[in-house]
């Protein structure tokens, strides 16, 4: 009896403790809500936890949250798509080191009705300055995201200051942003892979798109060892190589929605 005994607990201890290393083999990312929103994590976490045993838990957020979750110490990864802030958080001893991962581009989504007539402008500082001139509803993330940060420099690179009633800053995420642009009938700048995967359109079409200075990068960071030594960066650290890896790099490009690539590696 006593033999059984210590053979059953050899067995639950061998159990507690294979639970208890399964349960460590994971990773928090901090990202944005674009490649959630997109789907793109749902086709390329599979493949990546399968090639490793390591399972990424993603809380999509704007970039600028991001930063501030891996700031604290609170993630073990980061991707984003803020490259003049990843240069920044790299240089302020954030993060050890930063890779090009993929990339896509903003549009510019509105009425079909385009009371601004943007679909006609040559650039988009030309289509910025119409939706202001015509006070045209325009709404923004107003979030510090990636897209919000890009969306605010266009605003200046257009040399307008947005303000008034027409101005709708929602502190939002892209999509529940475009879900009360369309409820609004109102302007609004998205990043491509949301706006094709977004299914609540209403009168919303796409009216401008382009320019070379929508170019919307994302990159991955290693996160400082010094600054957070309690992080996971030895899993973090297969998480950022395999995204710039042949497999990984594959696995963005594969990704599709109706046919329709929405992210394009260049990790260099």
């Amino acid at each position: 009896m006593k033999k059984t005994l210590n053979l059953v607990l050899a067995g639950v201890t061998s159990m507690g403790l294979a639970f208890s290393a399964y349960a460590e083999d994971y990773i928090t990312l901090a990202s944005t809500t674009s490649t959630e929103n997109s789907g793109l994590f749902s086709s390329i976490l599979p493949q990546f936890e399968d090639a490793t045993g390591i399972e990424v838990r993603v809380v999509a957020v704007g970039t600028g949250q991001a930063f501030e979750i891996a700031r604290r110490g609170d993630a073990d990864s980061l991707l984003v798509h803020d490259t003049a802030g990843e240069q920044r958080f790299v240089e302020n001893g954030y993060a050890s080191e930063r890779a090009d991962v993929m990339y896509n581009d903003f549009v510019l989504i509105g009425p079909a009705a385009d009371p601004a007539n943007i679909s006609e402008a040559q650039s988009v500082a030309e289509a910025f300055a119409a939706i202001a001139k015509a006070e045209a509803a325009f709404a923004s993330r107003g979030d510090d995201s990636g897209t919000n940060r890009a969306e605010l420099r266009l605003w200046e690179n257009a040399g307008v200051e947005p303000d008034g009633d027409w101005y709708r800053e929602l502190g939002s995420g892209m999509g529940p942003t475009l879900n009360t642009a369309a409820a609004m009938d109102a302007y609004v700048m998205s990043d491509r892979a949301t706006w094709v995967a977004f299914g609540n359109r209403q009168n919303l079409t796409l009216l401008f798109e382009g320019d070379k200075v929508l170019f919307n990068q994302y990159g991955s960071l290693l996160l400082s060892e010094e600054k957070h030594p309690h992080l996971k960066h030895d899993l973090a650290k297969q998480w950022h190589n395999w995204l710039i890896s042949e497999d990984g790099q594959q696995a963005i490009a594969d990704f599709k929605v109706d046919g329709q690539q929405l992210f394009f590696p260049n990790a260099k």
